[in-house]
């Protein structure tokens, strides 16, 4: 994943020296920022944001408050880097909530570390999920609106397990969360093995990606072949053989359930085709119902200004 850092300054010349100290990290990407661009940027919501103080043309507190008042960046790191390290003026800008004030002139090595680490410690606290590790709810909202904001063309994975509850209820809930987790790693190494890709946990056994391109069909097909290849050996022997596992309903009455399969429902993103997430919570929805129906680990894929597959 993409570390999006903004640089907000007015003379661009702080870019080239973090490019420069960042030339081996790839997944830093530096993007520099005037003062009167503030608003436009700060709906991308990028990983950290570093303000020069000496370069830019309005009050830093301002800017600094700017920042904690968008409802999208209450918790994105900011470093001001300054000159003027006074104590009294230090104490004013760290009273904005920012995380770190830095006195020029700067020593490289410190200004690459403290990015790095918080930039980790962002990572960790909006990983919401302590099963998976993956991000949760607010991130997700947070990908896809960046992705809606910058108008890109873009694919969307809601993936939960089928008969999950069963399984539960013959198995337990510890070996429950296994399955979880290994569901968690197939998914992520499948997007990470088509390309840069954002994986989140909802809840429970249900997952989303977010990946930057349209061509989704391979994706979904390994991401269920290998799914169904490894899932039967949280299952015992006589289980296996069967393909199917009992389970009392509340009546006392034994019911048989198929194997735990994976359903993915797909909806494409288009330029300009949502307005907003609730409209892509919507079409969701909808393709969820689709793929339900079918019998086993199966996908659907919405392209409304296709077809349906």
């Amino acid at each position: 994943m993409i570390n999006e850092v903004y640089i907000i300054d007015d003379d661009e010349s702080s870019i080239v020296v973090f490019r420069e100290l960042f030339r081996d990290d790839t997944e830093y990407r530096f993007i520099s920022v005037k003062t009167e661009q503030i608003d436009i940027a700060l709906k991308n919501i990028p990983s950290l944001i570093v303000i020069n103080e000496d370069a830019i043309k309005i009050d830093v507190i301002d800017v600094c408050r700017k920042i904690r008042k968008d409802e999208d960046n209450t918790i994105t790191p900011v470093i001001v880097v300054s000159s003027n390290g006074s104590r009294d003026h230090r104490m004013k800008v760290l009273n904005e909530s920012i995380e770190y004030f830095i006195k020029k002139p700067v020593d490289e090595g410190y200004l690459y570390y403290t990015v790095k680490n918080l930039t980790r410690l962002l990572t960790i606290n909006r990983r919401m999920s302590p099963l998976t590790g993956l991000p949760g709810n607010v991130q997700i909202n947070s990908e896809l609106k960046k992705h809606l904001i910058k108008n890109e063309e873009f694919s969307i994975l809601y993936l939960d397990l089928d008969n999950f509850k069963a399984y539960n209820d013959v198995y337990g809930f510890l070996k429950g969360d296994q399955i979880i987790e290994y569901t968690a790693n197939i998914i992520v190494k499948a997007v990470h093995d088509y390309g840069n890709g954002f994986v989140g946990h909802i809840g429970g056994d249900d997952f989303v990606a977010i990946v930057p391109y349209k061509d989704i069909e391979n994706l979904c097909q390994d991401i269920i072949y290998n799914f169904d290849s490894g899932v039967t050996r949280f299952y015992n022997e006589k289980d296996r053989k069967n393909g199917y596992i009992e389970v009392a309903n509340r009546k006392g009455i034994i019911e048989k359930f198929p194997l735990t399969s994976i359903s993915i429902a797909v909806v494409v993103a288009d330029k300009g085709r949502f307005a907003n997430i609730l409209e892509i919570g919507d079409t969701a929805a909808q393709v969820k119902h689709a793929v339900k129906a079918v019998m086993g680990s199966s996908y659907a894929i919405d392209r409304r200004r296709h077809k349906l597959i």
